[in-house]
């Protein structure tokens, strides 16, 4: 064993992780902040109690359902010239980040609608009778309600990008999926492409035990 890891540079191997690390955190932080709001705009636009808009509903989820068909590696190809744009290069870490955001948040947004719609409409009914406005209805009592299955949606969706930036290193993105396609397969050392599965499992177990922590903190039913 320890002669097949012992031609590995691990500081490549840590500064890889790193990457993959970076860009799934700050895809996530963004997936979750715009995720949230793209679920509350289509719940409260389908809801009668709320800001029932059919036609706004039908655009925002017609949108929804696009980017979310895309496969990942296709839309990271598809937003390149956008990404030179804004990052100034289509290769490294940062510039797999609007690729992963725009992948994630349509994703993680269609289950944050689910998880409204599963709250009972008695509650919702009950604080509008108390008088309530329709914006306290919806973060006094709609996301506290359903902030279990907000929290899990993200777990999920976090898992995904880890999935998303390893396919992001194919196309030069950096990060676990770029070394084990450069290093790995391409050069046919085993050892390295072994050691991205393995660290990339970690990261995706380490991730899950912490959303099912929260979960279980916030879940009080």
């Amino acid at each position: 064993m320890s002669t097949f890891f012992a031609d590995v540079d691990w500081d490549m191997v840590w500064e890889a992780t790193g990457s993959t690390v970076y860009m799934t955190a700050v895809a996530g932080l963004a997936t979750f902040v715009l995720g949230l709001a793209i679920g509350l705009l289509l719940y409260a636009t389908n809801e009668e109690l709320l800001f029932k808009n059919r036609a706004l509903y039908s655009v925002l989820s017609f949108l929804v359902n696009i980017f979310r068909s895309i496969p990942f590696i296709i839309l990271l190809i598809l937003l390149i010239p956008i990404t030179k744009i804004i990052v100034g290069s289509f290769l490294g870490p940062t510039a797999a980040l609007p690729a992963l955001i725009l992948g994630a948040a349509p994703f993680y947004g269609r289950m944050v609608e689910l998880a409204l719609r599963e709250v009972d409409k008695g509650v919702i009914e009950a604080a509008e009778s108390m008088g309530a406005t329709k914006f306290q209805i919806i973060y006094k009592v709609l996301i506290p309600e359903a902030l279990p299955a907000i929290v899990s949606g993200i777990t999920v969706t976090l898992v995904a990008l880890v999935g998303y930036t390893a396919m992001a290193g194919l196309a030069g993105g950096g990060g676990l999926g770029d070394m084990a396609f450069i290093e790995g397969f391409q050069r046919s050392q085993n050892n390295i492409t072994v050691i991205a599965t393995l660290l990339i499992l970690v990261i995706v177990f380490i991730i899950q035990i912490i959303g099912d922590l929260l979960v279980k903190a916030i879940d009080k039913r």
